[in-house]
C-alpha cells in the first residue's frame, strides 16, 4: 500500500509538471492557486467563495470503453454524462471507472482527475458547454492546486496534446 501511495504521488507530480510545461509551450496565460486539497465538491465550493474564483469549474470523467481502452470526458462540473452521445462519438459503450481503476490507469487522485498530461492512448472527449464560459478551471493533478485559463484557449491547449481529441456535438433542447 505504501508503494502505491508513493507511486501515485510521483505520477501526480509528473502530471502537474506536464501541465506547467503545456502552458509554457503554448504561451497561454493562466492563473494558479495553492490551497488545501480539493477532493470533493463541497471543499471546491467553499474555496471558490473564499478565494473569489470566477472561472467555470470543470469535471473530468475517466471512463473505460467496452472492448478495452479508456477515455476522458471534459465537461462542466454540473453536466451529466450522456452515455448515448459518448457512444455515438466513440463508437463504443463506456462506463465510469472506479477510483481504483482510474488510479491504476492514470495515477490521479480520486476527485482530482486532470484533463491534460494523460497517456496519449487516452481519448479526450470535449463537451461544447465549456465554450459558453469565459474562463475554465481545473485541478492540474495535485489536489492542492487549481489552474484557470480563458476558454478561448482550450482548443490551443488540446491541439498541443498527443491524445486524440473528439469534440462532442452540441445538444439542442426542443
Amino acid at each position: 500500500m505504501q508503494q502505491e501511495i508513493l507511486a501515485l504521488g510521483k505520477n501526480v507530480d509528473t502530471i502537474y509538471q506536464s501541465n506547467l510545461a503545456l502552458f509554457r509551450q503554448t504561451g497561454i496565460a493562466y492563473q494558479a492557486w495553492e490551497h488545501e486539497p480539493v477532493l470533493d465538491y463541497e471543499t471546491d465550493a467553499r474555496l471558490a467563495d473564499e478565494l473569489g474564483w470566477t472561472a467555470a469549474p470543470t469535471k473530468s470523467l475517466f471512463m473505460k470503453m467496452k472492448g478495452g481502452g479508456h477515455s476522458l470526458l471534459l465537461t462542466h462540473k454540473d453536466s451529466r454524462l450522456d452515455s448515448k452521445l459518448v457512444k455515438q462519438a466513440l463508437g463504443k459503450r463506456v462506463s465510469v471507472c472506479t477510483h481504483d481503476e482510474m488510479a491504476a490507469a492514470i495515477g490521479c487522485v480520486p476527485g482530482a482527475v486532470c484533463p491534460f498530461g494523460l497517456p496519449e492512448e487516452i481519448t479526450l472527449l470535449v463537451d461544447p458547454v465549456l465554450y459558453q464560459h469565459p474562463e475554465l478551471m481545473y485541478t492540474p493533478g495535485k489536489p492542492e492546486f487549481t489552474f484557470a485559463f480563458a476558454s478561448a484557449d482550450l482548443d490551443t491547449l488540446l491541439a498541443a496534446l498527443p491524445n486524440t481529441v473528439i469534440p462532442l456535438p452540441e445538444v439542442h433542447s426542443a
